[in-house]
C-alpha cells in the first residue's frame, strides 16, 4: 500500500514503483478509453491525432515519474477526453457548432474533370485522386470517374460514372 501512495504522489524508488506506475497508467488510460466509447477513434483527424500526442505525453510524464503525479495525469487526460466527448455531443446536438468546428467534404473532380482551384485549395494532386481511384475501384486512369470527394477525415473517396 505505501508503494501505491508514493507513485501517486510522484515518489519513484525503483523498479518496483515504475512497474506499478505503467500497470496503473494503463487501467486508468483503458478505463478512460473505454468510457469515451467507440466514437473516439472511429475517425481519426487532424485534430484526434493531436490530442492522442497530448494524452500520450501526459502518459509518458507519469510513467516516468519526472515530478508529475500519476493523479494529474489521470486529470489531464480525464478532462481532454471529456472535453474531446463534449465537443462531440454539442456537434452532434447544434449543426451549427459542428460546422464551426469540423472541416466539410470537398469536390475536387466533377463529371471526370479535375478541379484544380479546389486541388490548390486542399493541396492534393491529381495523383493523390488517381491513387484513391485505383485503391476504391481498381482503376487505371481517371476517365471512368465521375467525382471524387476529399472527405473530413481526409480520404478520398470516388464515385465511378455509369
Amino acid at each position: 500500500m505505501q508503494s501505491l501512495l508514493c507513485v501517486a504522489n510522484g515518489v519513484d524508488s525503483g523498479a518496483e514503483e515504475t512497474a506499478l506506475r505503467a500497470l496503473i497508467v494503463y487501467v486508468v488510460v483503458l478505463l478512460l478509453l473505454r468510457t469515451a466509447g467507440k466514437r473516439t477513434m472511429a475517425d481519426v483527424t487532424t485534430f484526434d491525432l493531436v490530442l492522442l500526442l497530448i494524452i500520450s505525453e501526459a502518459t509518458q510524464q507519469s510513467l516516468l515519474g519526472d515530478d508529475f503525479f500519476l493523479t494529474t495525469a489521470a486529470l489531464v487526460i480525464a478532462t481532454l477526453i471529456a472535453l474531446d466527448r463534449l465537443a462531440d455531443y454539442l456537434s452532434y446536438r447544434w449543426p451549427f457548432f459542428s460546422k464551426s468546428t469540423s472541416s466539410r467534404p470537398m469536390v475536387v473532380m466533377a463529371d471526370g474533370k479535375v478541379l484544380p482551384d479546389r486541388m490548390r485549395k486542399t493541396q492534393l494532386k491529381e495523383s493523390d485522386t488517381l491513387q484513391a481511384a485505383r485503391e476504391s475501384h481498381g482503376l487505371g486512369s481517371l476517365d471512368q470517374t465521375k467525382y471524387a470527394v476529399l472527405e473530413t477525415s481526409c480520404g478520398i473517396s470516388v464515385t465511378l460514372r455509369t
